[in-house]
């Protein structure tokens, strides 16, 4: 393959997905939101107050929380537009912040579906490459990518056991919900679900491409990855040596 492989795009984790839409749980914090998103300028604490009938302080109090669950952002700005001595200190403005939330029980990850089938298909327009060929490639690629970037977040395995755990530990934090008896592990969700249900030849091996190279960027050479498709979970199971 000689185009090039994007990063791999992290999403939230599911704690800090929860904890987002947690900080929505408050009736006034929650028309604060929908305020500020629905407004084409950054907004002041006053007109926001202003907006949802309640006094500044207890807008300001709400719009910070937000802020700190990184559901909207801040900008200082004079709205008078005076400036210079005298001009008095700049207000503090809201804006929707350019984080997307999203938590799923069990965890989705169609957005990466997607994004791994557009850029194969950009790679065969641009390349001729065979679409299977290039969506297999793209996969793997990905994979490999957070595997190492896994890698290097967990630091050198302490022996084989420890290699393990942080294999099983990084299938769970990607959505595949692993359960590990008799050397084999059966990973229970498909983040893929909805999608390998329609098409389950191109997402299916799409899958096992993407754990494969999970593997291989992780340095796993004692895991086998294969296809095993059965009701109610991911169609790959993972053999440890």
């Amino acid at each position: 393959m000689t185009g090039a492989i994007d990063e791999p795009t992290e999403p939230d984790t599911f704690d800090s997905g929860v904890e987002a839409i947690a900080a929505l749980n408050d009736p006034i914090r929650r028309d604060l939101y929908r305020l500020v998103v629905a407004s084409a300028e950054p907004i002041s604490r006053d007109d926001a107050a202003a907006g949802v009938s309640t006094s500044r302080a207890v807008a300001a109090f709400h719009l910070d929380r937000l802020v700190e669950s990184g559901l909207l952002e801040t900008e200082f700005r004079r709205l008078s537009g005076r400036r210079g001595p005298g001009a008095g200190r700049p207000n503090k403005l809201y804006r929707r912040s350019g984080r997307t939330v999203s938590v799923s029980l069990p965890e989705r990850r169609h957005d990466l579906a997607a994004r791994l089938l557009a850029q194969a298909i950009s790679q065969t327009v641009s390349e001729g490459t065979p679409v299977e060929e290039s969506l297999r490639e793209a996969a793997a690629e990905c994979g490999r990518l957070l595997g190492a970037e896994s890698r290097r977040a967990a630091g050198p395995p302490a022996g084989e056991s420890a290699g393990r755990s942080t294999v099983v530990k990084v299938l769970a934090e990607h959505g595949f919900e692993p359960q590990i008896a008799e050397g084999i592990a059966t990973l229970r969700n498909c983040p893929f679900s909805k999608v390998a249900k329609e098409y389950p030849q191109v997402v299916c091996r799409m899958n096992l491409d993407l754990i494969r190279g999970l593997l291989r960027g992780m340095g796993s050479s004692g895991v086998t990855a294969r296809l095993d498709p059965g009701p109610g979970r991911c169609c790959v199971r993972l053999s440890f040596a």
